[in-house]
């Protein structure tokens, strides 16, 4: 059921990204729409979680196994709801004039989708490897979000329009969110397969380049 969830968050946010670059009111709306199967099958599958934990009272990589798909499914619950967010701003866009501004948004669209298509193959592979290939890939992502501020504080000395500027920067800010859930999901991946809790960027690589480990206390 986590995977038909992955397909789904997967398959919107796509359509999301998609009618932003076509200014595709028709289709933002079938994003938003899209939505409300995503958070019905959110439900279900953590109905199921807790029922497993409740009658069967698992243990070892089986309790692990449970945990992680229930942190993984609000995760992807979020990227949904940020796939719903891009995709209400199109019928605005759609309606304004494109101004000049050189928001990489193609290059930006393309690094979250890769980061969310890794970290969900790691979790059917059990790869922790590839779940640890994702978190470098986040600076990325960071690095383009960050230079959005710059770019409107251009187009507004440049006397653009404001209000599509606010919506693109907006856009870049629900992108850059994604990538965070990517990220997340491909954490949760590691703890799954090493059990090891993982939750800061410098102690993750250190840990991924020496080879050894080390569980971190929370």
């Amino acid at each position: 059921m986590t995977l038909s969830l992955s397909t789904l968050v997967e398959e919107n946010l796509r359509r999301a990204v998609k009618a932003v670059e076509d200014k595709d009111s028709a289709l933002a709306e079938q994003a938003i729409d899209g939505d409300k199967e995503i958070d019905r099958m959110e439900v279900r599958v953590e109905e199921e979680c807790l029922k497993l934990l409740a009658l069967h009272q698992p243990v070892a990589f089986d309790l692990r196994f449970i945990v992680s798909v229930l942190k993984i499914n609000r995760e992807l619950e979020r990227i949904g709801d940020l796939a719903t967010n891009i995709a209400e701003r199109v019928s605005f866009l759609a309606a304004q004039k494109s101004i000049p501004i050189s928001f990489d948004f193609p290059g930006m669209t393309e690094k979250t989708q890769n980061m969310l298509r890794l970290s969900l193959d790691s979790l059917v592979k059990l790869d922790s490897s590839l779940a640890r290939s994702v978190l470098p890939l986040d600076d990325e992502v960071d690095k383009i979000h960050r230079g959005m501020y710059g770019l409107v504080k251009e187009g507004i000395q440049n006397n653009q329009d404001i209000d599509v500027l606010i919506h693109l920067l907006m856009i870049s800010r629900h992108l850059e969110r994604i990538a965070d859930h990517a990220v997340n999901i491909a954490k949760d991946v590691i703890y799954l397969v090493e059990a090891e809790i993982v939750r800061h960027k410098g102690s993750i690589w250190k840990s991924s380049n020496s080879g050894n480990s080390e569980a971190m206390s929370t």
